[in-house]
């Protein structure tokens, strides 16, 4: 298990709006769910890599064993609520291979693990049961959630006030 991160982020999602404010702000409330910091990294941000799946992590899975060069997973999983799309290996992977965050449109699994890795995470839930693999999932797509469209090589912004969304960078990370 790699342990959590000592780095800090030169950003706070306040003060980027503030000096931003053409940036879109996630709703704090979707379908009566928020999201919620998971991962050992309560700050993150990073270019935006997309996945849509619904109950299946196999494309999280692919995609968080590759390199990841400092990215953030944006994985839309339809909020489901019946399974988990991350969990403590995958986490792991994503560790290994560099990549800075995933938010979850859905769930999460082994939370204390997760708590515990150098990588942010954010989802709307924790539940025990794992998803299935059949090999769906699309990547590469426009996103919408939370009153925002998330495209791949956009970047987000994530810490313990919320969640943007920006057509460009907004701070070193």
């Amino acid at each position: 298990m790699t342990n959590v991160s000592t780095v800090s982020y030169d950003f706070v999602t306040c003060d980027l709006l503030d000096d931003h404010p053409q940036t879109q702000v996630m709703s704090p409330s979707i379908d009566g769910k928020s999201f919620r910091n998971f991962g050992g990294r309560k700050a993150f941000g990073g270019e935006v890599v997309t996945v849509k799946c619904f109950e299946d992590n196999s494309r999280v899975k692919e995609l968080l064993a590759t390199e990841g060069a400092g990215k953030v997973l944006v994985v839309d999983g339809g909020a489901s609520m019946r399974c988990a799309l991350l969990g403590d290996l995958i986490g792991e992977s994503a560790v290994k291979h560099n990549w800075a965050g995933v938010i979850v449109y859905g769930c999460v699994r082994d939370v204390d693990a997760l708590s515990q890795l150098d990588l942010g995470v954010q989802a709307l839930a924790a539940i025990p049961q794992k998803s299935n693999r059949k090999g769906a999932g699309e990547t590469g797509l426009t996103l919408s959630f939370g009153g925002v469209s998330i495209a791949p090589g956009n970047y987000i912004y994530a810490d313990n006030n919320g969640i943007l969304v920006s057509a460009e960078k907004l701070t070193g990370l």
